[in-house]
């Protein structure tokens, strides 16, 4: 496992208050794979998460980059399911 100040920065973002709504999705998936996640795709935009013994499904957001409100609210559940935390 491998976290770089910019990982631990999107885990900041993603639990901050207000909601940020300006995360690309690729920076949440690059910050879970540097905690050790499994992502394996799904049909259409759909990714499959597996991170401590949880997993999920997302979407990946398009046309646009950034995650929408509803997606990080339950990213932010299921990092904490997952242990993974903001410092």
């Amino acid at each position: 496992m491998y976290v770089t100040n910019k990982h631990q920065k999107t885990v900041n973002n993603i639990f901050k208050s207000p909601i940020a709504t300006n995360i690309p999705w690729k920076d949440i998936e690059s910050m879970l794979l540097s905690f050790g996640a499994e992502i394996t795709e799904g049909n259409g935009s759909r990714v499959r998460i597996h991170l401590n013994g949880i997993r999920a499904v997302f979407h990946r957001p398009h046309p646009r980059k950034e995650t929408n409100k509803g997606a990080i609210v339950s990213m932010r559940r299921f990092s904490n399911e997952a242990e993974v935390k903001p410092c």
